[in-house]
């Protein structure tokens, strides 16, 4: 395989490409967010791991949909494959707000401005890219792609829609956390496999005009309910969720077999989970940490900088909670880096011109599961919960929090380190019990990583939104602010507890929030966020706003939909300002 020449930069135009002596580039990969090379952004990391194959890779940032198309057509046709994602987030939760309204910024562009990616963007870039250059292999990719792989309830046309790959014309879908995933189809491509062949590598979609598509040895298949039946009937729309998630929530799933149109869409069981070293060599990649240069004179990009000196210690989240993406893109299962590999990332932080000595977060999706895993993994393997942590802590999962006191005291010794700050959402119920290693992690997080502010999400206090939350008791929450204010006075700390919340969500009522407000008046607690419930594709509440069903009892759950009722409940929660 040819080796390429390292570069700062993956190129990003047509003269860039020309500087590095490249007359045919592998794969070029279009997204909506701006260009930054950092372990966070999905696209730096796939493209520096595909350039880590020697392979010669370019990205097309938020090109324009809206001209000739020069931005699709200026690097030519790539010999592989394009690779396609809208970014960070799903481009139509980056657009609007919860009531539906554009919103006037957007974190992933240079200068915070509105307008550079499209509604719908991993739609609108396949479809245009299939339109110019239909014999070359379009692989979708990303958040986006992940949540929308089935038929799902889309709120901003308030409907069904179809699986993904049917509207974008694209060959294939990589859903979750896809470095070994695309490695595969890279090295598939480039040995001259097409990619209609490609149909029994794990993590990936496809769409198949018969049902001859070839078996998987030893795997399991289901079939699906088609997007019509799911469109006819909410409650076989439910039904149908429960057994997606199910299935995506089990260490040995099955392979899920969606009937549209005129064809079948193939989803294929999840890749085996990255060991410790495959995570640490992903983040061993040359990774620069800045935006491109191209955006120097254009405004910071926020969403950059809010992490950029931050360190994503561990993937995964066994938490299942009903509103939340990251278990469906993620998973359940947690990989974690090693702490050589996360001091060593500290170190490369330490050397940039304006680090000053403070870790805005050393955490991850949830900020306290580092090295967590069951006890014992053959019960694992028989599992199909949701979460490992509601309604109660499996009795099977190892919470033992001594590996990341012993991390966190390793990064306090570093001598180029004045605070780590721990900025990821912190799960309480998780030490909620009083064991040696539980009350150490919690005195040493509120004594020495707080940045002043902790936030946590307790997301309610009545008893039947958090269990269609899937949230623990708020009892467990009172018990760790009594805690936090204990520990505060003990060492002279005037640190702050904020706890977030969501209205609106399935199941809570306009009374719901007024017992909430009251219940944190009582705690003397003035929350400064309030979420207004927002439903995301193949999450389990967005399911239950859409039918007003559980799927897991099948039973009724009350849901206020219209904007001014979604609206009265945030109000009522702000009880200081009146």
């Amino acid at each position: 395989m040819i080796q390429t020449r390292k570069s700062p930069f993956l190129p990003t135009t047509k003269k860039e490409v020309e500087q590095l002596g490249w007359d045919e580039l592998d794969v070029i990969l279009f997204t909506g967010d701006a260009y930054v090379d950092h372990p966070s952004f999905g696209i730096a990391v796939i493209a520096r791991v595909l350039e880590n194959m020697g392979l010669k890779v370019a990205v097309v940032p938020q090109p324009n949909w809206q001209d000739d198309l020069r931005d699709f057509k200026k690097l030519g046709r790539p010999r592989l494959f394009f690779g396609v994602s809208s970014g960070n987030m799903d481009s139509m939760i980056n657009h609007y707000t919860a009531n539906k309204r554009l919103r006037s910024d957007d974190a992933y562009t240079a200068g915070d401005k509105a307008g550079f990616r499209p509604d719908y963007a991993t739609t609108v870039y396949s479809t245009i890219l299939k339109d110019l250059f239909p014999d070359v292999p379009v692989v979708l990719g990303g958040i986006e792609a992940s949540l929308r792989r089935f038929t799902h309830y889309d709120y901003w046309c308030d409907s069904l829609k179809k699986p993904i790959l049917v509207d974008s014309k694209a060959d294939m879908l990589v859903y979750g956390m896809g470095e070994k995933v695309i490695a595969d189809i890279a090295k598939a491509l480039d040995n001259g496999a097409s990619i209609a062949s490609l149909q029994n590598i794990p993590q990936t979609a496809f769409i198949s005009k018969q049902r001859d598509y070839a078996k998987i040895e030893n795997v399991e298949e289901i079939l699906l309910a088609n997007y019509d039946k799911c469109l006819a009937d909410k409650k076989t729309f439910a039904s149908t969720f429960k057994t997606i998630e199910e299935e995506s929530n089990k260490m040995h799933s099955k392979r899920l077999i969606e009937p549209v149109d005129d064809g079948f869409m193939v989803v294929n069981p999840p890749a085996e989970l990255m060991t410790t070293d495959e995570l640490d060599s992903v983040y061993r990649l040359p990774f620069t940490r800045l935006p491109h240069p191209k955006y120097y004179k254009k405004g910071p990009i926020s969403a950059y900088e809010m992490i950029k000196f931050s360190v994503n210690i561990h993937r995964g989240c066994f938490g299942g909670c009903s509103f939340c993406t990251i278990s469906a893109h993620q998973g359940k299962f947690i990989t974690s880096r090693s702490t050589p590999s996360i001091i060593d990332e500290l170190t490369k932080l330490s050397m940039m011109a304006d680090f000053k000595g403070n870790i805005s977060d050393l955490g991850g999706p949830s900020a306290n599961m580092y090295k967590m895993q069951g006890k014992d993994l053959g019960i694992c393997e028989k599992c199909k919960r949701p979460s490992c942590a509601w309604p109660a802590i499996c009795p099977n999962l190892h919470t033992d929090h001594n590996p990341l006191s012993e991390l966190y005291k390793r990064v306090r010794d570093l001598p180029f380190i004045k605070k780590a700050s721990i900025g990821s959402g912190i799960r309480y119920d998780l030490f909620a019990d009083s064991s040696e290693a539980s009350t150490r992690y919690k005195s040493e997080l509120i004594k020495y990583h707080v940045s002043g502010r902790l936030k946590v999400a307790p997301e309610h206090t009545n008893d039947n939104v958090l269990r269609l939350m899937r949230k623990p008791s708020i009892i467990l929450f009172k018990k760790f602010y009594d805690d936090f204010t204990r520990i505060n006075n003990a060492n002279n700390l005037r640190q702050q507890l904020v706890p977030y919340f969501i209205s609106s969500h399935p199941g809570c009522t306009i009374e719901n929030m007024r017992q909430l407000a009251t219940e944190m008046k009582s705690m003397n607690l003035q929350p400064e966020q309030v979420q207004d419930f927002t439903p995301t594709p193949m999450t389990l509440s967005s399911v239950m706003f859409y039918t007003s069903i559980d799927p897991y009892t099948m039973k009724q759950v009350f849901v206020d939909r219209k904007k001014e009722d979604k609206l009265a409940q945030k109000d009522v929660f702000f009880w200081k300002k009146r």
